[in-house]
Parts: C-alpha cells; structure tokens; sequence
C-alpha cells in the first residue's frame, strides 16, 4: 500500500483552507474515508467518477481501494495535491479542471459515482444523474454525502414530511437507501448541519413511463405542495383527466400519492411529443 503524508499535513503544506463559496468541507478521518468507499462494493480496478475531491481525502481512499478515479475538481488550489496522488497511483487517477455541471467526465460506463458532494451543487447533480430517457444509466451506483436534511428527503416515503419531488425522482426507477450518518465534527470546518450517505443503484424502470414527463408532473405537483392536485397540477395538459381516469381524488395534496401513483399518472400522460 501506498504510504501517504497526513491529509492534515498535505493541507497545512499546500496552504489550502475551505472554501465557503465552493461549498467544502474536508474530511481527515482516514478510516471514516475507507468506510465511504467501500459503501459501492469492491472497486478494484472498477470506474469511479468523483466530483469536489478538494485536497483529495477521499479520492485516495478510492484509489487504495484499487478504483480507477477521474476527478472533477473546480478549485485550482487543490490541483497540486491531487497531482500528487496521481504520481503515487500511476495510471489510477485523472483529474479534470472544472464545473461539474459543466465538463464532461469521459468515462466510456459502467461507473460508480462516490463524491463528498459540495453543498451548493450537490442536489442539482444528483437530479441530472437520476434523470433521462435511457434506463439503466451508465452509472452503475451513486454513494454520495449530503446535509441529512436533504438526504432524509431522498429515502422519505410517502405521507412523510420530508417527501417530495426528489423522493419521488430518485424511487421510481431507483432503489435509494441512507448509508451511513457523518456527524458535523467529522469536517474541517465543521458544518452547522449534520450529513449522510446516500447509496442510489437503479431498478428496472416501469413501461410506458416519460422520464420528462414525471418529472412535469412532480415539478408542478410539489412546486405548490400545500394545494390540492386540482389546483397544482391545473397548469399541465392532461394532468387533471388523468386523475379522474386513474381514480385519484384531485382534492388530495401531492405528498399524500405514493410513488407508484405519480407513475400512474405520468404514464396516463403518455410520452412526450417530438
């Protein structure tokens, strides 16, 4: 095994300290590390998209774990750390400068995507990786750090206070499951929140289902959540008669339908037209 300087001291010689703006927090706890990448399954020689990797804490857990890493990472101050990763683990790791939401990896699938998601991007990401007409994804899983907040919102069920559009979106085709609870002091500088794990593989998607058009749907549905679907769903053509044909009452609230019904109603739908 590779033997590598402290994260602390790699930090402390590159001069690096996290940046609020980019949303980081970085983690030192080697073995907290060890324990995210082996949430996926065993990764030797397996494809690993991470995004963020900051000065590359858990990228060198990834890579001890024998991935092959390509890193997307927008904050240059962290790129002389990450270079010094790749000379330690020839051929393993590559890394690309830049917006996540922006650059494209390059990765020919199946890969895994494990990421200490930054805050201020990490839900938009998560919806782009879970949407899409082509089923199975490239991806084959997603283990991914997010405030407990939003992670509780991704496994919530229906009826639940914490359910909603992104439940919904991640369930329907996914099977989603919280995997591990960070606490905040784990992080330099520690979070005011707390975090989790959120380990994301998908499922066979159901037939004759628009992923477009669910998520119109769940977008309207949700976007006025404390309506009545006669109301919130009133501005998407069709949405209403298929209620009626469905059999779903238009004066029930949106987090009251189950999964299973927001399908219903997107396959009443049908697919969109070109």
């Amino acid at each position: 095994m590779t033997d590598l300087p402290p994260l602390r001291e790699v930090i402390a010689r590159h001069g690096l300290s996290a940046s609020k703006a980019l949303g980081q927090n970085f983690l030192f706890d080697e073995q907290l590390l060890d324990r995210i990448a082996a949430i996926p399954g065993k990764l030797k020689a397996q494809q690993v998209l991470e995004v963020g990797p900051g000065p590359g804490g858990l990228t060198r857990a990834l890579l001890r774990a024998g991935a092959q890493v390509t890193a997307i990472e927008m904050d240059r101050r962290c790129l002389p750390a990450l270079a010094e990763l790749a000379e330690a683990f020839p051929a393993q790791l590559r890394v690309i400068e830049g917006d996540a939401t922006k650059v494209a990896h390059g990765i020919e699938g199946p890969y895994h995507v494990v990421a200490n998601l930054p805050y201020n991007v990490g839900t938009a990401l998560f919806v782009g990786w879970l949407g899409g007409e082509a089923w199975p994804p490239q991806w084959a899983s997603l283990t991914l750090m997010f405030q407990l907040e939003v992670a509780q919102r991704i496994i919530a069920e229906a009826g639940s206070d914490a359910y909603g559009r992104l439940a919904v979106l991640a369930q329907w085709r996914s099977a989603a499951k919280l995997a591990m609870k960070v606490h905040r002091s784990a992080f330099t500088p520690p979070p005011k929140v707390m975090s989790a794990i959120v380990h994301v593989t998908p499922a066979e998607m159901p037939e004759g289902v628009s992923a477009k058009v669910l998520e119109r749907v769940t977008e309207a549905a949700f976007g006025q959540r404390r309506k009545m679907l006669r109301q919130s769903l009133k501005g998407v053509p069709g949405a209403l008669a298929a209620l009626e044909r469905l059999g779903i009452d238009p004066q029930r609230r949106a987090e009251t339908l189950s999964v299973e019904e927001f399908v219903s109603v997107a396959r009443e739908l049908g697919l969109p037209r070109k």
